[in-house]
This record gives structure tokens, C-alpha cells and sequence, in this order.
């Protein structure tokens, strides 16, 4: 993997900025886009701080100039021409199919689109696609800088120098690779569905307080009790993909969405992001 690599990012939201800042860490040439010039100025800001907190604890691989020096930030689509392009936009099949065609117009035949979906079957985005061959599955988890795992996703089409590429550059960002089977929420979403159901089950029935079901988790030696993690994630984010894998399955009890989650989704209480979820920030 060489450093001339360019890497696009598209969305600007926290797993768009996440990804950019730990491309960055390492130097690589990186754009983040986004149609929505407030997100991009947030991000901005959030990149800025992070990079320099990072210099200040010597994490940063880099020096601060270089990794600051190494992102563009853009709302023009126009600008977005690299070697790798990371989608990170809405969980949305066909605003993702929509976005890689238009992309694909204007960026090589060599160019890799992998979209950072969590639950959308990569396969179908995939579908009637011409750059089908080109396009994988690349599943970052939040916090992007931070988190190790990177779920690599193989579709019917993808030709095998696409995986190979990408594994190549999740070991340059730090990263470990998993190479997975397109199947409803890969392997990770699929195992977590219960962290975060049967927590909310809990609560649901009255057996358990948010806090409890928090501090015993965390006390088990999880990082993050599974409420923080949701308001973490964001609320529409984590509720979707419940949706999305539960209709997949074959809509299983035991996989059914949470109408506690539901509502918080419905008020707009979507965790960190809108300052309040299961916790107020």
C-alpha cells in the first residue's frame, strides 16, 4: 500500500469523521464529503480536536501538520475522485446506489466503493451495478479511531484484488480485518442484536433500571453498558439495523425491535448526537 493512496469519505456524520481521522493518523491523502456544509465544519472542529489530543497523549503517529494537512473538506461531489471510496451515509440501499453510480462516472475503472453499511445486504447494493466487481463491503465499528475490527464483506461479483486491497489498507490504518459472508447483519450485528434487545427487554419489563443493566455489564467487562453504546451509535442508526435484520430473518420473536427504542426514535431522542437518548448529555 503506498502513500499516494487517496481516500474518499462520504458523510460526514460520526462514522464518516471517525473514518477520515483515522485515515489521516496515518498521513493518507483523504476527502471527506458532505452535501451538508454545517456537518462538514462540525466534523471539522471534531477532527481538529481529536488529532490534537491525540499529539498531546503521542498517539499520533504523524505529526499535526501532517495529518491536518492530509484531509480536504468538500460539499462539491465533484471533488470526489480517489483510489477508495468509503460510503458512510443514511442506511438507504438505493441512496447508496445512487451515490456510488454517480461516483463511478467520474472516477476510474480501478477505482474500490466500499460502503460502511451495517445491515444492508451488500450483495443487493451491488445489484446492476457495472461496477459491480468493484464494490465490497468495509464495516468500520464506532468509535472508528478507536475500534480495531473492520468487517470486510465479499459480495457474488467482488473481484479478489478488491479484498485484497482493503485488507491491505485496514492493516495500514491499525486495523484488524475479518472477512465476512453477506448475510443479515454479518457476523458482529447479527451477535449484538441481543446486547442491545434483551437489555431493553429488561428494562421494559421493570426488571432492570437503565443504570443497572449499564454498571453491571460494564462491571462483567464490557467497555460500554448496552444504553450508553446505543446513545453512542445513535439511536436511528442502532434502530434500523434491528429492523433491517429483523425483517431479514424472517422478522423472529426474538429479534424483534424494541418499542422503547421505537419511541425514543419517534421523539427525536436519538442519544448523543441530539443531546439526549437513554441518558441527557
Amino acid at each position: 500500500m503506498e502513500q499516494s493512496l487517496t481516500i474518499v469519505v462520504c458523510g460526514a456524520g460520526t462514522m464518516g469523521s471517525g473514518i477520515a481521522q483515522t485515515c489521516i493518523q496515518q498521513g493518507i491523502a483523504t476527502i471527506l464529503f458532505d452535501v451538508n456544509e454545517a456537518m462538514l465544519e462540525k466534523a471539522r472542529s471534531t477532527i481538529e480536536k481529536n488529532i490534537d489530543y491525540l499529539a498531546q497523549k503521542g498517539r499520533l503517529t504523524v505529526s499535526v501538520p501532517t495529518a491536518l494537512q492530509s484531509i480536504t473538506y468538500t460539499s462539491a461531489v465533484t471533488n470526489c475522485k480517489a483510489d477508495i471510496i468509503i460510503e458512510a451515509i443514511i442506511e438507504n440501499k438505493e441512496a447508496k446506489q445512487q451515490l456510488f453510480r454517480k461516483l463511478a462516472a467520474q472516477n476510474s475503472s480501478h477505482t474500490i466503493f466500499a460502503t460502511n453499511t451495517s445491515s444492508i445486504s451488500v450483495n443487493a447494493i451491488a445489484e446492476g451495478m457495472e461496477n459491480a466487481s468493484r464494490i465490497a463491503g468495509m464495516h468500520f465499528f464506532n468509535p472508528a479511531p478507536i475500534m480495531k475490527l473492520v468487517e470486510i464483506i465479499k459480495t457474488e461479483h467482488t473481484a479478489d484484488e478488491v479484498i485484497d486491497t482493503l485488507f491491505n489498507l485496514c492493516r495500514q490504518l491499525n486495523k484488524t480485518p475479518v472477512l465476512c459472508k453477506d448475510a443479515p447483519g454479518f457476523i458482529v450485528n447479527r451477535v449484538a442484536r441481543h446486547y442491545y434487545l434483551e437489555a431493553m427487554k429488561l428494562v421494559e419489563l421493570e426488571l432492570a433500571t437503565i443504570e443497572q443493566a449499564d454498571a453491571v455489564m460494564e462491571a462483567a467487562g464490557f467497555k460500554m453498558g448496552p444504553f450508553k453504546l446505543m446513545d453512542l451509535i445513535g439511536m436511528d442508526i442502532n434502530y434500523n439495523v434491528s429492523c433491517i435484520v429483523w425483517e431479514a430473518m424472517g422478522k423472529p420473536g426474538r429479534l424483534q425491535p424494541s418499542i422503547i427504542q421505537q419511541q425514543k426514535v419517534e421523539k427525536g431522542e436519538l442519544g448523543r448526537k441530539t443531546g439526549k437518548g437513554f441518558y441527557t448529555y
